[in-house]
């Protein structure tokens, strides 16, 4: 008979690794408690430490995200700028023509 996979949220994995550092459950109970394979333990908290940084990137990506925001508005202010000025030459072209100065 097959077991079936047991899937465990972020959230969890993050509490169960937390238990073991924090609250110093040994690893054989949290792996009875949860019903995990050891290497499975330790392959979460190999994945959490290394990707530990990224909880504090929640800011970076924010700034950055405002930033490609704030370039992307200024982008088209200045296409309209583009398309306001050329307009306008071309009238001023037209109304030359029309005067005989061109």
């Amino acid at each position: 008979m097959k077991k079936e996979r047991r899937h465990f949220s972020p959230k969890e994995k993050v509490a169960i690794i937390r238990k073991h550092l924090i609250e110093k459950v040994p690893v054989s109970d949290l792996c009875d408690e949860y019903k995990l394979h050891p290497n499975v333990f330790f392959r979460w908290q190999k994945e959490f430490f290394d990707n530990g940084s990224a909880a504090f990137e929640k800011e970076t990506n924010h700034q950055q995200a405002k930033f490609e925001k704030q370039i992307f508005h200024l982008e088209q202010k200045l296409q309209r700028k583009h398309e306001v000025l050329s307009e306008l030459m071309e009238e001023h072209i037209q109304l030359k023509k029309a005067r005989g100065e061109l």
